[in-house]
């Protein structure tokens, strides 16, 4: 029940920092020391019949969302809520700790692995349409990549080079996950420190050069998930622009 009890401490957690503010630094070292301030209550009426309605129902809903970022949201809402109720009220579970850690475990399980199967369903179609366009060029292993800018430097990286480079990634759906591009910043790092989609591309491009790439799940992040937006199974799309090579 480890995962239950840290998605409600995160729901908390969240909800806690959201509503304090930080206190503002002392000017110097010697600065008065400001008194403690009370916490106001909120002023506004609850939005149902009392703060612990309203609260109640924000941690149930901020719960729900939790859950369903994890891909945890084909529930049985009943048994769902029993167990919860079963618990505030004492009374015996219908299963042990360690039963539920099982089932907890293979739910999560077969919900990925339902993800997965979609992604990569989604990834394949993606791919194949992709590969129609004119230019694009293909690798054995199934990376398909479009040249965008062509280096006019010749020097290419090794498995072993550390890397400066700009790079946009996105799903297949267009959505951005991540893009050193808008944080105005190129990322620097080793070449063999990275997926195994960007170790088989970048040796393979010269300095100055950009490339539109598109990576299968299994050389991207295989059947787990990346952070909140990249799903199991999910085929990734880069633009790759290499900047220089450190060493």
């Amino acid at each position: 029940m480890k995962s239950i009890f840290f998605i409600a401490c995160t729901c908390f957690a969240t909800f806690s920092f959201a509503q304090t503010k930080a206190p503002a630094k002392p000017a110097s070292k010697t600065a008065a020391k400001p008194a403690a301030q009370k916490v106001q209550p909120p002023t506004t009426a609850p939005l149902l019949k009392s703060f612990k309605d309203s609260g109640s129902y924000g941690l149930g809903f901020k719960v729900a969302e939790n859950l369903s970022s994890q891909q945890l949201d084909q529930l049985n809402l009943d048994l769902f809520q029993r167990g919860m109720k079963d618990y505030f009220e004492k009374k015996k579970g219908l299963l042990t700790n360690e039963q539920a850690d099982l089932a907890i475990s293979e739910m999560m399980r077969r919900s990925q692995a339902l993800v997965a199967d979609r992604n990569k369903a989604a990834g394949k179609a993606f791919r194949e349409e992709f590969a129609k366009k004119q230019g694009i060029q293909s690798l054995p292993n199934g990376i398909l990549y479009e040249v965008i800018t062509k280096g006019t430097d010749t020097t290419k990286p090794t498995l072993t080079s550390r890397v400066r480079c700009h790079y946009k990634g996105t799903l297949v759906n267009g959505q951005v996950f991540d893009s050193s591009v808008d944080r105005g910043e190129p990322a620097t790092f080793p070449v063999n420190g990275v997926i195994k989609g960007w170790q088989e591309v970048l040796p393979l491009m010269t300095v100055g050069s950009k490339w539109r790439v598109v990576i299968p799940s299994e050389l991207a992040y295989g059947d787990g998930q990346a952070g909140a937006l990249i799903a199991p199974g999910s085929t990734l799309v880069f633009e790759i622009e290499l900047l220089g090579i450190e060493n």
